[in-house]
This record gives structure tokens, sequence and C-alpha cells, in this order.
């Protein structure tokens, strides 16, 4: 070949990779890649954003902080978005792992009811990280007839005793029990129920609790964060310590089945755990437009309506509360009163050693060894 048919070959080939390059960063500006827990969406809310930015999104989910903090800690997710509960989105963003928001970039932001911003604050200083997503508590989610039927008319739904008391769980067992296999929210609620700091730094508390999980270990069919809601729906189990809007959409998947599963959902007397799952930027973000376009339309008042009224979880958005369904804007283990979140209690950020300490011991007490 002659040296200027090789320079004409060369040209074409750059020109190729060139072209190539720039329909990639095209394509990269037309896609948003989201990870957030399983059946926390709209059923169109995605289908109805790319209508109307053009912005494709792949979405994946999981169903653990400990899977996401796995991927995030690993580095280089592939994701833009991101969806950490308040506590492990306080330690992510010390190591570094989002970018700090650019709220002029989110017009919408107004709408975000001030004294839930102070609540998110707790975790997230200034609001700096994260936009609350839905707010979450822990709890028990229960069959009423097949409790009803194990404990009689008085069965304590109301207390943690339905449950951390061995001799109900026992009661229960026939019928199925579940678990969150989510051990910082499990410890945390266990030490609280034995009248101890649940964000104890004392290893010595973690073996008291560990001691009570594992006498109710017989007791529990299995450990997931996710199975139980169609398992409640189903009538598969009976009792699942749980999420409360996946509690609720399961007591909603039995009525729209009509299979005679009657599932409610209770906030313990004692107190529970409360905070919210928040949508952050991941620091190496590829589409960092795509992904502020997408939190903005979150804060849109009827879109996060029509999520809430989807997912059963209470939005942070102020300006929604007229859109909101009257069964999830009036329901008590959706937007809990004022003397039931007194008693919510957060999720704080441990140290490496207490984090090794109830990594240890929840494997012991899922092997039930």
């Amino acid at each position: 070949m002659s040296i200027p048919a090789k320079k004409w070959l060369s040209g074409v080939i750059a020109g190729a990779l060139i072209v190539s390059s720039a329909v990639a960063l095209a394509d990269d500006q037309k896609t948003l890649h989201i990870y957030n827990w399983s059946d926390y969406m709209g059923k169109d809310t995605l289908k109805n954003f790319t209508k109307q930015t053009g912005i494709k999104v792949v979405y994946d989910v999981f169903d653990s902080n400990e899977v996401l903090e796995g991927k995030l800690m690993a580095g280089s997710t592939g994701y833009d978005l991101v969806v950490p509960s308040s506590n492990f989105l306080e330690r992510q963003s010390q190591a570094g792992i989002f970018a700090p928001l650019d709220k002029s970039k989110l017009p919408n932001y107004k709408n975000l009811d001030p004294e839930l911003l102070k609540l998110a604050a707790q975790n997230d200083h200034d609001n700096k990280y994260g936009i609350p997503y839905m707010l979450v508590t822990t709890g028990i989610g229960y069959n009423v007839d097949k409790v009803k039927a194990a404990l009689g008319d008085n069965a304590p739904v109301d207390s943690w005793d339905l449950i951390f008391k061995p001799e109900n769980l026992a009661k229960l067992k026939s019928c199925g029990v579940a678990f969150l296999d989510a051990p910082s929210e499990m410890y945390a609620t266990v030490l609280h129920y034995l009248g101890k700091d649940p964000n104890s730094a004392d290893p010595a508390d973690y073996t008291a609790a560990t001691d009570l999980l594992l006498k109710l270990r017989p007791s529990v069919r299995y450990f997931h964060s996710s199975q139980y809601i169609n398992d409640l729906a189903n009538g598969d189990i009976c009792v699942a310590i749980g999420w409360s809007g996946d509690v609720l959409q399961a007591a909603n998947r039995a009525k729209e089945a009509k299979n005679g599963v009657h599932i409610a959902y209770s906030i313990p007397k004692e107190g529970a755990i409360g905070y919210f799952d928040n949508f952050a930027i991941t620091a190496d973000a590829k589409n960092k437009d795509a992904a502020y376009q997408f939190l903005n339309y979150l804060m849109e008042p009827k879109v996060i309506a029509d999520i809430s009224n989807t997912v059963f979880y209470q939005n942070a958005n102020k300006a929604a509360t007229e859109y909101l369904a009257p069964e999830v804007r009036n329901n008590p283990g959706i937007y809990p009163p004022a003397e039931v979140r007194a008693k919510l209690f957060p999720l704080k950020v441990q140290s490496p050693k207490i984090d090794r300490v109830i990594t240890r011991s929840w494997t012991k007490v899922k092997t039930g060894k």
C-alpha cells in the first residue's frame, strides 16, 4: 500500500473512532443508571420520565443496604443514582462515595417538607448529599387471623413481645416467621427491646442481643428482605419483621387478589427504627445531568404522590400531600401520628469494630451455630 493510501486509511479509521466515541458519549447522555430497592417505584414513573425527557433508564434493584454498600465500596459501580438508607448514606458520604448536591439544578427542591429535611439532616448534615425519598419504619407485619388463632384474641400485636418472647414466637412457628436479612436494623431493634442503646458501641450488648436471637432462631423460617412481601400476601407466612411500606404492599396485594388473607402492620408501642431512604448521585456518575433531571422530576408533587400511592411509604414532599390517596394519607402505619413519631429512633454510623461484631454475630444467628 502506498504512503498516501496508508494516510488515507489512517484518517478514515481515526474519523470512525471519533464518530464512534461521539455516538457512545451521546448514548451515555441519554441513559441514566439507577440502583434502587425492590418494589420501590411507581408503575409508570420511569416510563413517564423517559417520555418527558428522552432519557433512557437502566433500573436495577437490591434488597439490603449491605448489598448496596458492597458495590459502592468496591468502586466503579456504573450507577448514576443509588438509594442508601440514612445511616449508610452518612458513612458512605464520609468515604467520598457521593457527589455533593448542586441544589440550583433542583428547582423542585422547594417542595420538600422543612421538618422532614431536618430529620434527614441528622445523618446528612445540611442535606448535602441526599434527597430524602421515603420515610421507613421497621415494625411487625402479621396475618390477623393466623396470629389470633395461634395466640388468642389478646395477642400482643402492638408490642415487640409478639416476636421477641420465645414462647410467643414458638407458637407462630408453624404458620411461618420471617426476619429481615438486615443485621444493623435487626440488632438495633433487639437492643432497644432489651433496654439498651440501639446504637450501642459496647460489644457485650451485642452478645446479649445474639443470645436472644439464638433463642428465637428455631422458630424463624427464613431471613430475607423482600420475599416476605409476597409470602405475607399469599398467606405462606404469618409474621415478619419488615418495613412499613412493604408490609402494606402485601396487604394491598392480598386485598386485590381477594384471597381472604388479612395483613396488618404495627409500629410497636416500645418504639421502632425510623429513617429515610435517600437518592444520592455517585461521585463517579457518568451522567450527572440526567441524574439531576430525574431528581427534580421525582420532586414534582404528583409524581412522588403517585409513587407513595403505589409503594405505601410516606414521601418527604409537603406539596404532594393533596395528591395522596386517602387510604395512604390517613394510614398511621404510613404517616405515623406525632405520639408514634416521638418513639422512633434513628440508626447511627457504627465504628468498624462494631460493624465486625455485628457481621460475625449475624452469621452466627442465621446459621444457628
